[in-house]
């Protein structure tokens, strides 16, 4: 495989790191970034000379553009953008404070943009490229008590889905990245938690909780597996432009979609009654 330069965000942990170790195992150069001084170091200690840590806020877009430039200017035309940086919200539509609503995209929306959008440019002017962003299987399916995240994921996967058929015509490639629950800190320490305080929703929510809590750290994915199957696909002629991973994710994305069809089924014959009799006029 031809050496590649990536530049993924959020790489201190999870599968932001393990994508990052598979780059660099495949001996490709990375850039991650990272929010600490500490946390750039240990990056960095990764692979001396090949991993290049970068500390940045991707809720800055000036700076996340600034960045991209930057990087571009001292360690070279890059190959592969992955927008990983993000979080969870846990908790019930009704009970998450709206400015948590708001952090949740800023994060795991416009600053997944403001990444893509920075690369774009260089990759546009190059014809090619890969860019990908971090959705998960809550971008196609959707739980109780997960409104904004899925929420969040959802409109990532929309802006995903439309900036692939706008960049095929100069060579860039575009991949949604959709994992299922992963051994990684996600719904541990990294989870932010909205209050319960409404006790009609206990009974629903408390055991989705409690279970989501003692599976953290037993999850069912394998992170190198992960980064290994991102790195695969960039290596190929035609990638897709959806990877969902796990076994757990594609039962359940299947499910989901499957439900959507079903209800479409079920109610086209009153969506059909919604047209102009005379047709469209052109």
């Amino acid at each position: 495989m031809q050496q590649q330069k990536w530049l993924i965000t959020g790489v201190s942990t999870g599968l932001g790191r393990a994508f990052a170790q598979s780059a660099l195992a495949a001996g490709h150069t990375v850039v991650g970034t990272v929010r600490s001084e500490e946390d750039l170091r240990v990056f960095e200690a990764l692979e001396p000379g090949r991993a290049h840590g970068r500390i940045l806020d991707v809720t800055d877009g000036d700076a996340v553009s600034s960045a991209l430039t930057e990087v571009e200017r001292n360690v070279g035309p890059l190959d592969v953008v992955v927008a990983n940086a993000g979080y969870g919200l846990e908790g019930t539509f009704e009970e998450t404070p709206l400015a948590e609503v708001r952090r949740q995209f800023e994060v795991n929306v416009f600053g997944a943009v403001a990444t893509l959008q920075a690369a774009l440019p260089h990759m546009r002017r190059r014809r090619r490229g890969h860019l990908m962003a971090v959705t998960s299987m809550g971008g196609l399916m959707a739980v109780p008590g997960m409104s904004a995240y899925c929420g969040s994921k959802f409109a990532l996967e929309g802006i995903l889905e439309a900036l692939g058929k706008e960049v095929a015509q100069f060579g860039i490639h575009v991949t949604a990245i959709e994992p299922g629950s992963f051994r990684t800190d996600w719904a541990g320490r990294s989870m932010t938690r909205a209050a319960q305080s409404i006790d009609d929703y206990d009974e629903l929510f408390t055991p989705i909780r409690e279970a989501r809590q003692k599976a953290s750290g037993n999850q069912l994915g394998n992170p190198a597996k992960a980064g290994n199957a991102v790195v695969h696909i960039t290596s190929v002629d035609q990638p897709p432009a959806h990877l969902v991973l796990g076994s757990d994710a594609l039962r359940l994305v299947t499910a989901a979609r499957t439900a959507v069809d079903e209800d479409i089924r079920a109610w086209e014959s009153l969506s059909r009654t919604t047209d102009f009799a005379e047709g469209a006029q052109l």
